[in-house]
């Protein structure tokens, strides 16, 4: 029996439903690849982190880089959401789902002076900053534009959280954030950097986490170092806490957004600041599936290879970081379960979904759908192979809609041309 903790994807008569609509018959209308969304998860997520915390009344930034689709954003915007963004492109997405620019926070390594001068205008709560040169560039910027621009700096609390090392954040030896020592004196000089007002404190020590124990030593860290800042006489007034909580994939036993909430709540009450949480995963990730079709199955005496019409072109989280999915078949058969590879067409050997699973050998034809897919899927997909990215989906009820048309060839090739000299 299949077992999972989406709420809005199941079984109805042997037919995968999301909430009121037939997976397959969206399939069938739509084509596959491709992303299905319901809005139910996604906002009732939402809700579970907001209720959690309420007590410190957090301003929640949904992390739009786990999630960017227009329809997905204004769902969030709509029940009260901030947005966590991370480029120019995000700032103007959140602009077109008129997400209020007061509960946007701004992170990222590297933003280019363009970037900082369009947020700057757009007037977002503030940014999260990530090194000196960085914060002497937004201060220079804003004493141009002659404004006071909100800051808060990203501390790196040098905690390895136990999650895969790609999206491992909180440890010195990555790019982000910065030490505590030089995040002291930042603070300590503030009143030299004329055009920012240096009063908020930052951190994020990865993603996929599902234990409390790393985000509690990492708070832990946090406060004692905004207690120290404190008693030096600077005050702070908004303390993000990042994202990071993880979510049911295989057979993870995550937190919940209440347990989570227990443990963090004795830590920061009766505090004086704001918090920030920007939670992506947590939101999105069980709020969406893939949906792909088989094409054959290859048995070359050694493996069985069960192909695809997706690629790690569509969905490349498998490829990057070797992360589970479950599988399963959109309506359910009597065909049995055979052990093998389920890959796409890409020329690499890296497209593979699963490796040695046992999967329901469906027939030709069929669609099965990649669970937990909501969260960095369309997210990161590409057009690598000269290849169209999917559509996405929403699901409401027993109404749906594409939110994002399948990408077309012309989409491709717009703006490629070859130049006279060549010919």
């Amino acid at each position: 029996m299949y077992h999972h903790p989406i709420h809005d994807f199941q079984y109805r008569n042997g037919e995968l439903y999301c909430e009121g609509v037939r997976v397959s018959s969206i399939a069938k209308k739509v084509g596959t690849p491709c992303y299905i969304y319901s809005h139910k998860t996604l906002v009732e997520h939402f809700r579970k982190i907001k209720a959690a915390f309420q007590e410190l009344d957090p301003l929640i930034c949904f992390s739009m880089k786990s999630n960017s689709n227009l329809a997905v954003l204004w769902a969030l915007v709509k029940e009260g959401a901030g947005l966590d963004i991370v480029s120019g492109g995000e700032l103007k997405k959140a602009r077109l789902v008129k997400a209020d620019p007061q509960k946007i926070a701004y992170a990222s390594v590297g933003k280019t002076d363009a970037e900082i001068v369009e947020a700057i205008r757009a007037g977002i709560l503030l940014f999260n900053v990530e090194s000196v040169p960085e914060l002497r560039n937004i201060d220079r910027i804003a004493r141009k534009l002659k404004k006071k621009v909100r800051v808060a700096i990203r501390i790196n609390p040098d905690i390895a959280a136990p999650t895969h090392e790609k999206i491992r954040t909180g440890s010195l030896k990555n790019k982000f954030g910065i030490d505590l020592r030089t995040a002291r004196k930042i603070f300590l000089d503030r009143g030299s950097y004329k055009g920012l007002v240096i009063n908020g404190v930052h951190i994020h020590i990865g993603s996929q986490i599902t234990r409390g124990e790393p985000f509690v030593m990492a708070i832990e860290k946090a406060l004692a170092f905004i207690d120290e800042l404190e008693s030096d006489g600077v005050k702070i007034k908004y303390f993000d806490i990042g994202g990071g909580l993880g979510i049911v994939y295989k057979d993870e036993v995550p937190q919940t957004a209440k347990d989570f909430a227990k443990k963090l709540l004795p830590l920061m009450r009766g505090r004086q600041f704001t918090l920030l949480m920007e939670p992506g995963r947590f939101i999105a990730g069980n709020a969406g599936i893939f949906v792909t079709t088989k094409l054959y199955l290859k048995d070359n005496g050694v493996k069985k290879f069960m192909i695809v019409d997706a690629g790690m072109n569509d969905m490349v989280r498998p490829s990057l970081y070797g992360a589970y999915h479950e599988i399963i078949p959109v309506k359910k058969t009597a065909a049995k379960k055979i052990t093998c590879d389920v890959v796409g067409p890409i020329c690499e050997s890296s497209d593979v979904f699963a490796h040695d699973r046992k999967v329901v050998n469906v027939k030709d034809g069929a669609f099965l759908a990649l669970l937990s897919a909501g969260a960095y899927g369309y997210a990161m997909a590409s057009n690598y192979n000269v290849r169209c990215r999917p559509a996405e989906v929403m699901v409401k009820g027993s109404r749906w809609a594409v939110v994002q048309q399948r990408e077309t060839f012309k989409d491709l090739v717009r703006g490629a041309g070859i130049p006279l000299f060549l010919k």
